[in-house]
This record gives structure tokens, sequence and C-alpha cells, in this order.
């Protein structure tokens, strides 16, 4: 009680801190997409505790070290506790995660995933979730490198870099605004999208690209003198080969669980690659030859100051 005859002191917002977007925060794959997550957060002043959930205990307890988590748990434990759950594991294991949440899940709770497909996504967390289906959001942050592993995460990943959104009409635009806020407190920005169009997008510039540099790194490291070539490789090698490096199992299920739109995008490659290959053959047209180089070359420009300015 204040003293008699003085006015009440005031609270001063400044002496409290504000409660972080997310009170518990728990992370099924620690590694350089769900640990850059909490390592992101937890720099932003944005989570109050991590658990993390885990097939591998040698990874759990690396990410205990890295205090990118505080605490390891099972998906028991983890539905019980978490205000909000990312799903860091690859697309085929998702099915498996989500129903071993399903019974345990917080009604206030949302899970949302980093997978790099979404309609696949949607489907698993319709037949897994049923009635629960409306805290589930999809997305989709577009950052990554070859690393795996704790040690690969990195709190700036998400810095300046592009989340996709894909809300279901069961979602409520709660939950919609929450988890902006909290990617945006990553850095990123936000973009919304249907799953479909999410998939055809990403076939093209993520998925198809990738697929080519494994095939191409393959076909060099199958010949006889590949060593020799390897060798000689320089930064242009280097550059183009870089992210046939990435985890084999998560690509496998991306390729698969898209499979279509990667078909789809490898046909009109082909026809692409088709054209070049007759400014080549037979008698050689130089003219058109640069022509293609040439226009290839102003779009990769172009779209260099593009994504320079944004």
């Amino acid at each position: 009680m204040s003293a008699p005859g003085r006015p009440k002191r005031e609270e001063d917002p400044m002496e409290a801190p504000a409660a972080p977007l997310v009170p518990v925060l728990a992370v099924v794959g620690i590694g350089l997409i769900g640990g850059s997550f909490a390592a992101a957060l937890r720099r932003a002043g944005q989570v109050g505790r991590v658990l993390g959930v885990g097939r591998r205990k040698a990874s759990l307890d690396r990410a205990l070290a890295l205090g990118l988590i505080d605490e390891a748990v099972d998906y028991a434990e983890a539905a019980r506790r978490a205000d909000l759950i990312l799903l860091a594991t690859p697309v085929g294991a998702m099915r498996g995660a989500l129903e071993a949440l399903r019974a345990g899940l917080r009604p206030q709770a949302l899970v949302t995933d980093a997978g790099s497909t979404k309609s696949d996504v949607v489907a698993i967390a319709r037949a897994a979730l049923g009635d629960r289906l409306h805290q589930f959001l999809p997305g989709h942050p577009i950052a990554g490198s070859e690393m795996t592993g704790p040690e690969a995460a990195d709190p700036e990943l998400y810095r300046g870099r592009k989340v996709v959104l894909t809300p279901l009409e069961e979602t409520p635009t709660r939950a919609r605004d929450w988890l902006t806020r909290i990617w945006e407190a990553c850095g990123a920005r936000v973009l919304l999208m249907d799953a479909e169009r999410h998939d055809r997008v990403l076939a093209s510039i993520s998925h198809v690209p990738h697929f080519l540099a494994a095939a191409y790194m393959a076909q060099v490291s199958r010949e006889a003198d590949a060593d020799l070539r390897l060798s000689l490789a320089g930064t242009g090698f280097r550059d183009f080969t870089r992210i046939a490096a990435g985890s084999a199992e998560v690509w496998r299920d991306i390729f698969l669980s898209n499979r279509a739109a990667v078909l789809d995008e490898l046909d009109a490659f082909s026809q692409v690659l088709a054209e070049l290959r007759r400014t080549l053959e037979n008698d050689p047209d130089p003219r058109a030859l640069e022509t293609f180089l040439e226009q290839a070359a102003l779009a990769r420009r172009l779209w260099d100051g593009r994504s320079a300015m944004t």
C-alpha cells in the first residue's frame, strides 16, 4: 500500500519485459532448419523454453550442449507442454510425428512444418489430425544449405529470407497472424499462397535444380578419370554442384512427394536443352548459340538486380 498523501506509483512498462511470442517451443528435428529456428527466436528474445524431439540421442545431446534446446523430450511430452511445435523432419516422417502428437496436443497449441512440399503435407495432416486439423498451419522457410545436424544451426539463417505459409480453410486467422509474427521475429518475410501453387513454383526454382546438380555430380564422379576432373574443378563447378551435397533422405522425400510437378518441369527443361543442343549439332550456328546464351545471361542479371533490391 502506498504511503498516505503520496500518489500511487505507476508501473513502468520498461521494467517488466514483455512475454515472449512463444512461451514453450518444441522442435522435432534439431538440425539446420529446426535448430536455426530455435536459435533465431532465442536471439530475438521471443521464446521461453525450447524442447527437442528427435530420433537420434546423439543429435539431441549435441543440441543441448550447443544451447539450441533446454531439454530433450518425447512426442507425448512435447504435445502436453508446447505452445508451438515445428516439424523440421523429412516429409516421409511427418505422418508418424503428427499421429504421435495428436492425442496429447494442447487445445491452444499450433503445429507447423518446414517441409519443401505442401500438398502432400496437407493430405498427411488431414489424415493424421482429423478434427484437430485447425491446429496445423503448413509452412516452408526458403532457406538452407548443404550442411546438416545441430552444428549447422545459424540464428541468422532466416534473416531477409522468405517463408511461405499455406493456410487451410480450417486455419484460424489468429493462428496465421501469430505464426507470421513469429517468423518475422526470425528476420524472415512471410508470403501466403495455396499449397498447389507453392509446389509448382518450388519444383521449378528449387527441386529441379537440386535434381540436375545431383545428376551432373553423379555423371562426373562415374567417369574413369573422375579424380583428375575433380582436381581441376573450380568455383563454377563448385557453385553448380554445391546443393548436391544435401541430405539424401530429405531430397528423396521431396522428389517423391512432388513427383508430378518435378516431372513437368523436367519435361520443360528437356525441351530447352534440346533447343540449345541443336545450336551445336550438325552445322553449328554460332549466332543462335550466342543469342541463346545472351538471353539467359540477361535474365540472370535482371533477376540478380531485382533480388538485391527485395
